[in-house]
């Protein structure tokens, strides 16, 4: 079978070095004054993911998982790691050196309390930290008579022999005939919001934003078509970009040209924070109202405004919502990107339903195959993120991921498939769960209950003003009536070619945003029962408009994006309703008219039958 492309199944992890290696930032931070380190895994862009060369937390630890923290004493390390990651974290790490905290035990500030000792100088990087994330720190810090320390430089630069280099990817045109809307266009707009808001510049942090409102797409991170870049946006006159402009393909240049000042960092660590620092100052000596975005900017740019006479104002930024509310053009490429990958998911259930009974497959098997079906399908630029194959047990952890040390045989029971797609038109994210032989009355229930809140959540129709927080429980309904839930949120929002995960829009008990028509969500409620089995299904949906007749108020619902099989083998009839019963062969019957015009032979035989009503 050829090997996977995108996802990588190796683990970074060294937990045997993390004894060394803590020695040598011990030692580091003795030079600086330090006795402490607090260390987030994060980059100065606050990015979900992060080039190997920021990864400091999995160089130091061995942890290799999506979100994690660190603080380092002088006699101890903890590590703190959600529900996600807590068997991950203690795989991953060296007990001996690191103990891994779960969250749900103790926060990071309260274990600072209480191991802190007065008096201890706690060093942080400015850069690593948002000034809303750093607060709770400083409640602590001040509770248990510690003193946090702002470092000037990385103290990891001298101990990292081995560092990666920088993502120096190149930066493409993300045309109009997928923008739908120029870039002139966006920054005007954006512009007008910020003089509605009174802001006389906006520091646009969030790397996905800088690359929706300029329009290109780069690589400088694995299943994310990013450039990682600081943009400056003045209430009039040109935004400034700070990036290499070597690295901008030549018709791009040309056309940033028109609308965008170029600066290229000339100072280490090359990732403009010297050169915007330059501006700011410039900027905020006048008194400025500077806006940083209290969700990805770092606290070091607030101090550099406030020091040079500005006023950093900490708050949303515009362009999140902008970014949101996707219009006709990205709709209509999404809807594209979504017939082609559900051509390739049907293509590997077909595949996947006649090997796994064999019982020599494994969850890498099923990623690789999964990956070269999308690649036929054609236009792959990469996968959203790196697919959740999990088998057995392992799919009772939400957001498990294979790796050839973890890698099971998918053998009967339940398989889960959670993967995505990244094409020019748009961003993917479907999830799966297959039966896999005999399945028990147990599993067949907990099925049913979440294909009906995922149903209930498609058929939602609510009013203009509606957040994600008050549909979240359309999910959950049937599973309480059981004395069950899941504890991740029912839908996050999706990018169009850019992150699959976006905000603010989310369906969540925390999602407070209104939902707005040409808003993407994912719908993916879930069951999963530890040490046996996980279920999880999930289509993309985007809101839109709907008229009720008689009705007095504007409504909205959603329109399903994601088209592939729902396996009917596992759904109990009975508990469904009539409404249940009717979408559910419509969207099969609607699947198998988008997806079967482009299969044939025995994938089409496949899909007519998966597809045939209940």
């Amino acid at each position: 079978m050829p090997k996977a492309q995108f996802q990588t199944f190796s683990t970074r992890s060294r937990p045997d070095l993390s004894a060394a290696r803590l020695k040598s930032l011990r030692s580091a931070l003795q030079a600086l004054g330090a006795e402490g380190l607090l260390l987030p895994r994060a980059d100065i862009f606050q990015g979900e993911y992060l080039p190997p060369s920021e990864d400091r937390l999995a160089w130091l630890t061995g942890f290799t998982g999506s979100a994690g923290f660190a603080i380092v004493l002088k006699d101890r390390a903890a590590l703190f790691v959600d529900g996600r990651y807590t068997v991950q974290g203690k795989a991953e790490t060296d007990p001996a050196v690191v103990s891994v905290v779960p969250l749900a035990e103790t926060s990071p500030e309260d274990w600072l309390r209480r191991e802190g000792k007065p008096g201890a100088r706690i060093a942080y990087d400015p850069a690593l930290f948002t000034a809303r994330g750093l607060k709770r720190f400083e409640s602590a810090a001040a509770d248990a008579a510690l003193a946090l320390v702002a470092l000037k430089s990385d103290p990891f630069d001298p101990i990292w022999e081995d560092r990666p280099a920088a993502p120096a990817s190149d930066i493409v045109d993300h045309a109009e005939i997928h923008a739908g809307e120029s870039a002139e266009a966006k920054i005007r707009r954006l512009q007008e919001k910020m003089a509605e808001l009174k802001l006389d510049s906006l520091v646009v942090s969030e790397c996905p934003s800088v690359n929706w409102l300029f329009n290109f797409r780069a690589g400088d991170v694995p299943h994310l078509p990013i450039l990682r870049a600081f943009a400056l946006v003045p209430r009039e006159g040109k935004p400034v970009l700070f990036v290499d402009a070597k690295r901008l393909a030549p018709d791009l240049a040309r056309r940033l040209a028109r609308s965008v000042e170029i600066v290229t960092p000339a100072t280490a660590p090359g990732d403009g924070r010297a050169e915007l620092s330059s501006r700011l100052r410039q900027v905020a000596a006048s008194g400025a109202r500077i806006r940083l975005d209290e969700e990805s900017a770092p606290v070091l740019l607030t101090g550099v405004i406030e020091e040079a006479g500005g006023r950093a104002d900490a708050g949303t930024d515009p362009i999140a919502l902008m970014k949101a509310v996707k219009n006709d053009v990205e709709i209509e490429g999404s809807r594209k990107a979504h017939s082609r990958d559900g051509v390739a998911v049907t293509r590997f259930l077909n595949w996947l339903d006649t090997q796994a009974p064999k019982g020599q497959l494994t969850e890498i098997d099923a990623v690789i195959a999964l990956e070269n079906f999308r690649k036929e399908a054609g236009d792959l630029a990469d996968i959203s993120f790196p697919s959740i194959s999990a088998a057995g047990p392992n799919a009772a952890l939400p957001h498990y991921r294979v790796t050839e040390a973890s890698n099971r045989k998918i053998t009967q029971g339940l398989f889960l498939i959670d993967s995505g797609a990244q094409f020019r038109d748009g961003t993917t994210d479907i999830t799966r769960t297959i039966a896999i032989g005999k399945t028990t009355k147990a599993m067949r229930e907990a099925f049913t209950r979440v294909l009906k809140g995922m149903i209930a959540i498609s058929l939602a129709v609510f009013p203009k003003g509606t957040s994600g927080a008050q549909l979240d429980s359309f999910a959950r309904q049937f599973l309480w009536q059981a004395g069950q839930d899941f504890d991740h949120g029912t839908g996050h929002g999706v990018g169009s070619f850019l992150s699959v995960h976006e905000g603010p829009q989310r369906i969540s008990k925390l999602g407070t945003t209104p939902l707005q028509p040409g808003m993407m969500l994912s719908n993916e409620p879930g069951y999963y029962r530890e040490g046996h089995f996980g279920i999880r299904i999930e289509n993309l949906v985007v809101v839109e408009k709907r008229v009720i007749k008689g009705g007095e108020r504007e409504m909205y619902g959603f329109e399903t994006l994601t088209f592939a099989p729902i396996d009917r083998r596992l759904i109990v009839k009975s508990m469904l309703t009539k409404d249940e019963r009717n979408w559910l062969d419509a969207y099969h019957a609607e699947t198998l008219k988008r997806i079967g015009k482009g299969l044939k032979g025995a994938d089409l035989a496949f899909l007519e039958a998966a597809c045939a009503p209940l």
